[in-house]
């Protein structure tokens, strides 16, 4: 199984649907679930009331414990679904175990019909946990196993089958555990590892008892290659009386059931766990790489600041340097000023200028 919902989210959907028409429809639809279970729902114009759901679950893969078809314990868990709303078609649909007829008319209307056909949706999960349960029930029966000596493999997955050995006082399960990327199966190692130990301890002492190995366990000796070929190794729960006595039972199966479906969902949230504390830390580790950088960007910025201002407070202080030493150098050579003595001299101390008559001609060299 890979859902943990025992209703299937897609036939209650379509049930809601078909149940809250106003007006006759043809309606027929071919629904594959879990890779395993096929459903087939009709409703016709001439007989609006009614719904014939038909539905098959996969069944053993190998050995003569549950005959093919619907036992009567599995007949009578159907019929407890809801007795005055469905009732069972003989023959079943062609291709099909189970064939249903559903009187919507007889369904209650308002929060009452919702819980109904959510109870009819949950029909395959009857189905699949009845057969279960028809072997849990005998752990202690000493001729429901004469003549199997092999383990019983169930198929209710096609890539997740697992197997039902009978011991004395006890039933063990095995499921072989696979994988398509290395990262799962050490996440699903370190899990298993954790479910053993706390498996032991008192606290679960009622909990089936589980055990991990990497290698097939004795029990699976014999069995075909390609059905002991895991990555992820062999997960075994003793399943004993006190585990299945009255409504222990129930949970115990669906429990079983769902516990491939569990572990890849534990892989699959605990890998996007560590995801996201690896990319937060990355994001922390980048941010603090950013807050260091503009940090020192901003101290270069300062530093440049501070230099320019010694830069132009330095070159203030040479210009008034040196407008000082002009100053003095003005004051050594003008030591005593007397007004307007500078413009007495431009006008009466100038020498002459004196102009001559003659003339001179000058003389050039001949070679």
């Amino acid at each position: 199984m890979a859902c943990f919902q025992r209703a299937s989210p897609a036939l209650k959907e379509i049930l809601l649907k078909l149940y809250s028409l106003e007006k006759p429809t043809e309606i027929e639809h071919h629904l594959h679930e879990y890779g395993s279970v096929q459903y087939h729902i009709q409703s016709s114009v001439p007989d609006p009331q009614h719904i014939y759901l038909s539905i098959a679950t996969p069944l053993l893969s190998q050995g003569d414990l549950l005959s093919d078809g619907l036992s009567p314990y599995t007949v009578e868990m159907v019929k407890q679904i809801c007795s005055h709303a469905i009732e069972i078609i003989e023959p079943a649909k062609e291709g099909y175990e189970l064939t249903l007829r559903i009187n919507s008319a007889k369904i209650l209307h308002g929060e009452e019909s919702e819980k109904i056909i959510t109870d009819i949706a949950a029909v395959q999960a009857v189905i699949i946990s009845s057969r279960l349960k028809e072997v849990l029930r005998n752990v202690n029966s000493p001729t429901l196993f004469q003549g199997i000596s092999r383990p019983i493999k169930l198929v209710y997955h096609p890539r997740e089958p697992f197997f039902v050995v009978k011991q004395p006082q006890k039933i063990l399960i095995i499921y072989p555990i696979r994988f398509k990327e290395d990262t799962d199966v050490i996440i699903a190692t370190a899990f298993f590892r954790e479910l053993m130990d706390v498996g032991s301890s008192e606290k679960w002492s009622k909990a089936p008892p589980c055990c991990w190995s990497p290698i097939p366990p004795p029990e699976l000796r014999g069995e075909p290659l390609e059905e002991l070929s895991t990555n992820g190794g062999f997960v075994t729960f003793d399943i004993s009386l006190h585990h299945v006595e009255g409504k222990r039972l129930d949970n115990t199966v669906w429990s079983l059931l769902n516990f491939n479906a569990y572990v890849k969902y534990h892989v699959k949230t605990t890998r996007g766990f560590i995801q996201r504390r690896m990319r937060r830390r990355l994001e922390g580790l980048v941010e603090i790489l950013h807050q260091k950088s503009s940090d020192v960007a901003v101290l270069n910025k300062g530093q440049g600041i501070k230099y320019m201002k010694k830069l132009v407070a330095r070159t203030k202080r040479i210009k008034q340097k040196c407008r000082s030493l002009s100053r003095k150098i003005k004051r050594i050579r003008f030591r005593i000023k007397i007004p307007g003595f500078a413009r007495f001299r431009r006008r009466w101390l100038k020498f002459p200028k004196f102009s001559s008559s003659i003339q001179y001609t000058r003389l050039k060299c001949s070679d």
